[in-house]
């Protein structure tokens, strides 16, 4: 028997949802084929087949989240049964950590017990030995709950002292409601959406940075491009190009918080944020500071639209180190966006005005500007240095025929 298993499609992928199963129980499928769509925390995936066999024992339905290494069907080859007991009840975090525990070559070290022993003699799940790593438990002194008396992490946290922080859980308040009251409830990717904002701004020491940036230019160059008739290249892409080339003036803000380190990344991956009818997704343009304006204005706009028909892998939407929110075409005068993690800035951009400007010469000039802002993680990027960024940002913008080279 072959199990079909929730699959790890990322590093940061804790959990899946099943969109749809896309065979049936009873239906022989081969080793590769796919037969289901799984939708993660960026995107919705094709689910594979770990083997070739017939498809039974199928244990969750659409719609359906469970943790990744959790069982959601099975494979039998002729003559094989399922094993007793199988699908009895539903898979749990604990069968989660339990199959994750048999996964070969865990990356999760073994904690040395507090009596000098290794405590990878005692058979406890990855998450059970971190835990017990960091409220200084002896694994060996634990009762294990999990299947074969495995020590999960909630044995961990009932044999640790009672003082151990917990994490603080999201409050709701409540509201009673009235008759013309309904509720809607929430897709996946606006559950997503909320968790991942709202772990940001409550675990990230956010601060913003304003700048008012003249356009004139830029729209000339525009102009000068259509006129050519070598196509349409939008503010968002010079913005996207400058951010990149400023992020590899200043490394140091290309940076991810990693406790008692910093995490310099060695490439520029900008993060677009596109907005979709049932939430928000952030495809990434890799290495976009070696990219010319041209075909940054290409990749963003074949991102964008493969975002909307949700038709993006994992990869384009994976490894920003740096991420850009546009407004500007919803009529703002400014706005903030919220840190994507791991990066430690975003830059959003708001919409262009005409303004009535006094000049260096005291000329007064109808100029066309907009405003940007950055949030940085205050954890890695010190106030002058958020300013200093900006500036330099603001600074290829204004002289953009520097962003064609």
């Amino acid at each position: 028997m072959t199990e079909v298993i929730m699959p790890k499609m990322g590093d940061g992928m804790e959990e899946g949802t099943l969109v749809e199963w896309l065979k049936k129980e009873g239906d022989a499928v081969k080793s590769g084929e796919v037969i289901g769509n799984i939708q993660t925390d960026k995107a919705t995936l094709e689910l594979e087949s770990p083997g070739s066999g017939t498809l039974t024992g199928i244990l969750i339905q659409a719609g359906e989240t469970v943790p990744v290494g959790v069982p959601i069907a099975a494979l039998l080859k002729s003559g094989e049964k399922l094993p007793e007991g199988w699908g009895t009840g539903k898979a749990t975090a604990d069968s989660a950590e339990a199959a994750r525990a048999d996964t070969p070559n865990s990356d999760t070290p073994a904690p040395v017990a507090s009596n000098g022993s290794s405590s990878s003699r005692v058979k406890a799940s990855p998450l059970a030995k971190k835990m017990a790593a960091q409220l200084g438990v002896d694994l060996a002194s634990v009762i294990g709950s999990g299947p074969g008396g495995r020590i999960v992490e909630k044995d961990v946290r009932t044999a640790g002292p009672s003082s151990a922080p917990v994490a603080a859980k999201a409050t709701v308040p409540t509201i009673v409601a009235t008759a013309s009251d309904s509720t809607v409830a929430l897709n996946r990717l606006r559950q997503i959406t909320a968790k991942r904002t709202q772990e940001s701004k409550q675990q990230v020491p956010h601060f913003y940075v304003t700048v008012e940036v003249d356009v004139e230019k830029i729209l000339s160059l525009r102009a000068m491009f259509e006129e050519e008739g070598s196509g349409k290249v939008s503010i968002n892409d010079f913005v996207v190009k400058a951010c990149a080339i400023a992020l590899r003036d200043m490394p140091n803000v290309n940076s991810a918080f990693q406790g008692q380190n910093l995490l310099q990344f060695g490439g520029v991956h900008v993060g677009i944020a596109v907005a979709l009818e049932d939430g928000l997704t952030v495809p990434v343009l890799h290495n976009a500071d070696q990219l010319s304006l041209r075909a940054i204005s290409a990749k963003v706009k074949d991102l964008a639209g493969r975002a909307k028909d949700n038709k993006l892998g994992l990869d384009e939407l994976s490894g920003s180190t740096f991420s850009v929110s546009n407004m500007g075409m919803l009529d703002v005068d400014n706005f903030i966006a919220i840190i994507n993690q791991p990066n430690s800035a975003i830059l959003a951009i708001s919409s262009v005005r005409k303004k009535v400007v006094a000049m260096e010469d005291d000329e007064i000039e109808i100029r066309s500007r907009m405003n940007i802002t950055c949030s940085f993680d205050h954890r890695v990027v010190d106030g002058a240095i958020g300013a200093k960024f900006i500036n330099l940002v603001r600074g290829y913008l204004e002289n953009p025929s520097r962003l064609l080279a």
